[in-house]
C-alpha cells in the first residue's frame, strides 16, 4: 500500500481530478470539501501528506495549516493557490507549508512537488534515527551519512578498527576526516584509553618536535623543566596525526623510526622510551605528488598507508546534504533553545544546489548562522548567505561556443537576465531590496530593469 494522501478543496471537480489523478500513480486518497473536515480526518489517521486549497469558506487552507502543525510540527502539506497569488503562497509557507502550487498547475510538476515532500518527510524520521543511534555504541557519533559512499567508509571503519594496522584518512577540508578516526578508536579495543590528537598545522616547526617526542630540562631556551610529549600522552591510546602531510622532512625521519620502533628519545636525552600506540593520520594533500617533489617521504607514506581510507567530498554525495542539514538544524536548536522545526523548501532546493567548497564544516557554519538569526519556527532561505543564492559562473571559455549560423546575443543575455532577476525574487520572497542585494544591484537597478523587461514586480513573473 503506497503513502496515505488527504486532499483538500472545495471544488468537487478539483477534488475528483486529484483522486483519481493521485490513486493512479499509487497512492490512497482521501479527500475532504472543507477545512473542518479535514482536520477531523487528519486527527484520526494521520495521513503522510495533505494538499489543501488555501482559500475555502469556513476553516480556511491557511487556518487548517495551523491547526495540523500543532498536532505535528513536521507534517508535510502543499499548499494550492490561486495563479499569481503570491501572498496566499508565502503566508502558507510561513504557516507550514513545505510548498506550495499554483492553480492551474501542470501534472508533472504536482507529482514532483509531493515526490519531494514525501522524501524531506522519510529522510527527516530517518535523520532521527541517526540521531538516536549516534551513542558510543554506535561508533559512528557524529558521522552522518547513508549514501553508498559512506556506507562503504562505515563498512571500511567497522573492518578496520579491532587491528592495529596504520589508517591513512584523505580527504578535501571540512570532509570529516577526524571524525573518522575518532570513530575508528572508539570501536576498537583501546576504545577507554586516550585518542590524542596532534594538528600538524598548528604547531610551528620549531616546536614540533618537542611537541610530539618531549623535552629534558634545559635542552633549549625556556625547557625549565622536563615535559613529556603527545606521543606519551597516548600510551595504551590512539595517536592521531592530522594534516601529517605539513610534518617537515626532518621530523618525518624521526617519525619513521618511531613507527617502526614503537621508541623515541626526547629532545635533550640519549635514552630511548617505548610506548604503545596506535597511529592514526590524515591529510588533504596529495602525498604522492608530493613524494615525487621530494617533500615527503616515500618509507613514511607505505608506513602510514597500510590502510587508506578516502571520504569523498560533500558535492559528490549530495544525497547525504538533507540528512546533514537536518541533523545541524536539530543540533543548533536544540543548543539555542529554539523551536525552528524544519527547513523551508525554498531554502532546502538553494542549500542542496550549492557546491560546498568547505564541505560538511561549511554547511554546519551555515546552518548555525541561520539558526541563529532566524526569528520564525522554519528555517527560511532569507538569511542563507549571498554566496548561495548568486548565479554562478556561467562557465569558462572553454564551455562557449557559437554555431556556424551565428546567434542573437541581446535576446540571449535579455533571457538570462529575466531568469535570475526572477529566481532572486523567488528566494526573496518578493522582497525587492534583498533581491537587488543577492543580485549586487542597487534596489534603483532592479526596479529600472522590472520595467525594462516588463516584469510584474509583485513576484518577478513577466
Amino acid at each position: 500500500m503506497g503513502e496515505r494522501l488527504l486532499v483538500v478543496d472545495d471544488e468537487q471537480s478539483m477534488r475528483e481530478f486529484l483522486e483519481i489523478m493521485l490513486a493512479a500513480d499509487g497512492y490512497e486518497v482521501n479527500t475532504a470539501a472543507s477545512g473542518e473536515d479535514a482536520y477531523d480526518i487528519y486527527r484520526k489517521n494521520r495521513p503522510d501528506l495533505v494538499l489543501t486549497d488555501v482559500r475555502m469558506p469556513g476553516m480556511s487552507g491557511l487556518d487548517l495549516i495551523r491547526e495540523i502543525r500543532a498536532i505535528d510540527s513536521s507534517a508535510p502539506i502543499i499548499a494550492i493557490t490561486a495563479y499569481a497569488s503570491a501572498d496566499d503562497a508565502i503566508r502558507a509557507v510561513r504557516e507550514g507549508a513545505y510548498d506550495y502550487i499554483s492553480k492551474p498547475f501542470q501534472i508533472e510538476d504536482l507529482r514532483a512537488v509531493i515526490r519531494n515532500a514525501l522524501e524531506a518527510r522519510r529522510l527527516r524520521a530517518e535523520n532521527l534515527r541517526a540521531v538516536e543511534s549516534q551513542g558510543v555504541d554506535s561508533g559512528f557519533g557524529g558521522i552522518i551519512g547513508r549514501s553508498s559512499e559512506m556506507l562503504e567508509i562505515f563498512d571500511l571503519v567497522s573492518k578496520v578498527a579491532p587491528s592495529r594496522a596504520g589508517v591513512l584518512i584523505v580527504g578535501e577540508s571540512g570532509t570529516g576526516k577526524e571524525l573518522v578516526a575518532k570513530a575508528i578508536h572508539r570501536l576498537s579495543p583501546r576504545a577507554n584509553r586516550p585518542f590524542v590528537t596532534v594538528n600538524c598545522t598548528a604547531i610551528p616547526e620549531p616546536l614540533l618536535e618537542s611537541e610530539l617526542f618531549g623535552h629534558a630540562k634545559g635542552s633549549f631556551t625556556g625547557a625549565v623543566a622536563a615535559k613529556p610529549g603527545l606521543v606519551e600522552a597516548a600510551h595504551t591510546g590512539t595517536l592521531f596525526l592530522d594534516e601529517v602531510g605539513e610534518i617537515p622532512l626532518p621530523i618525518q625521519a624521526k617519525l619513521l623510526r618511531f613507527l617502526q620502533e614503537l621508541e623515541f628519545r626526547r629532545v635533550g636525552e640519549n635514552e630511548d622510551r617505548k610506548v604503545d600506540v596506535r597511529v592514526l593520520a590524515a591529510t588533504n594533500r596529495d602525498l604522492e605528488a608530493e613524494m615525487a617533489q621530494g617533500g615527503f617521504r616515500e618509507d613514511l607514506y607505505y608506513r602510514l598507508n597500510v590502510i587508506r581510507i578516502k571520504i569523498p567530498p560533500l558535492r559528490e554525495r549530495e544525497s547525504d546534504i538533507p540528512l546533514l542539514i537536518e541533523h545541524f538544524l536539530e543540533k543548533y536548536a536544540r543548543e539555542q533553545g529554539k523551536k525552528i522545526h524544519k527547513v523551508s523548501s525554498l531554502a532546502m532546493r538553494v542549500l542542496r544546489s550549492y557546491d560546498y567548497p568547505g564541505n560538511v564544516r561549511e554547511l554546519e557554519n551555515i546552518i548555525e548562522r541561520c539558526v541563529t538569526l532566524e526569528q520564525s519556527d522554519q528555517l527560511t532561505a532569507e538569511h542563507l548567505p549571498s554566496k548561495l543564492v548568486q548565479p554562478r559562473a556561467i562557465g569558462n571559455s572553454s564551455d562557449l561556443d557559437i554555431p556556424p549560423e551565428g546567434i542573437n546575443l541581446d535576446e540571449l543575455t535579455e533571457g538570462l537576465e529575466r531568469k535570475l532577476i526572477g529566481r532572486a525574487l523567488e528566494i526573496a520572497g518578493g522582497n525587492r531590496p534583498r533581491a537587488a542585494q543577492l543580485l549586487g544591484i542597487t534596489h534603483r537597478s532592479l526596479r529600472h530593469r522590472l520595467v525594462k523587461l516588463g516584469m510584474d514586480v509583485k513576484d518577478g513573473r513577466s
